[in-house]
């Protein structure tokens, strides 16, 4: 089969991969979507020392497994879990000591024409959610998870710092609890879709310092991540949605001193990214960069990597 390859942060087309075999409770999906995130990109940095197929946002039609999924548009969470670890067990299923990741640790991932996945990991896609709509199930239930973490309402003042591709859903769904919400960003363009929503923006150089409850890091930059602790007031709360190639340097006093709590945040609920997505409740179209076929994934992942670019789908 064809699919994207990563090794020693080189991606590769490649026409000589075996088609997965499933595994016991596992399914076989031939894959129609697929979506280019930053994560992906960070892989390509060095985020994480990763060799293998690329991808985890996608929608795919389940090839081989249960006679009544066969032929379904399904979508999947990410984690492979054991089911018999300790967090396991006390039901921090994402941080399964022994899980494998798509596309990110240890399990070849979505940029492929097939890849598997547990029966318990899918979702099934109705018929009324389009394929491409469908495609941001993944990263919607990763801002989703913010909200999951935290109670976050009209009585907050929240900053989301970077208007990219997880920036946008994270700023969209966090308009729906009511709170006082600004996103800044150095792109006007990305701005200018959230404040055509009624969402107040600026540039980061209008980022007012001690100002907000909540701030949400998704810059992947460690710059932001400096400038997002400078925005909180004391006893804020920052939480980070970036995940960095190179180490940050922290000042951990004025953490300390100002009384900061640190958050991280990563996959969220598939269910209810699902249902808002059916419902309309978050738009996602206006973020569709751009379209490219597997066979031109490479120029794919030039287009993603430059600065103010969101989704750049992919069309397996």
């Amino acid at each position: 089969m064809n699919a994207i390859w990563l090794e020693n942060g080189d991606l590769y087309i490649r026409d000589d991969l075996p088609v997965p075999v499933p595994l016991q409770n596992e399914v076989l999906i031939r894959v129609l979507r697929a979506g280019i995130c930053n994560t992906d990109l960070s892989l390509m940095r060095g985020y994480y020392a990763f060799s293998g197929v690329l991808g985890h946002e996608f929608v795919g039609l389940v090839h081989e497994g249960p006679d009544e999924l066969i032929g379904q548009h399904v979508v999947g969470e990410i984690n492979v879990i054991c089911g018999k670890c300790t967090n396991c067990l006390n039901n921090r299923r994402t941080h399964c000591i022994n899980r494998t990741v798509l596309g990110i640790q240890n399990r070849d991932g979505a940029f492929a024409e097939f890849m598997t996945l547990p029966l318990e990991n899918l979702h099934i896609v109705p018929p009324t959610l389009s394929i491409d709509h469908a495609t941001f199930t993944e990263p919607l239930a990763a801002a989703l998870q913010i909200q999951s973490q935290l109670k976050i309402d009209n009585n907050d003042c929240v900053m989301v710092l970077g208007a990219g591709k997880l920036g946008q859903l994270i700023a969209r769904s966090l308009a729906l609890t009511g709170c006082e919400l600004y996103v800044f960003d150095r792109n006007p363009t990305s701005l200018h879709l959230l404040s055509n929503k009624g969402i107040k923006t600026g540039g980061v150089d209008e980022i007012p310092k001690g100002m907000f409850d909540i701030s949400v890091e998704c810059t992947g930059s460690p710059n932001g991540f400096d400038i997002a602790c400078r925005s909180l007031r004391p006893q804020g709360t920052l939480v980070m949605k970036s995940t960095y190639a190179s180490n940050l340097t922290l000042d951990v006093s004025a953490l300390v001193v100002d009384e900061i709590t640190l958050i991280g945040s990563r996959c969220g609920p598939f269910d209810l990214a699902l249902d808002m997505l059916i419902n309309k409740q978050v738009e996602v179209e206006d973020l569709i960069h751009a379209r490219y076929p597997l066979s031109g994934g490479l120029d794919a992942f030039a287009l993603a990597k430059q600065s103010g670019v969101l989704k750049v789908l992919l069309d397996i």
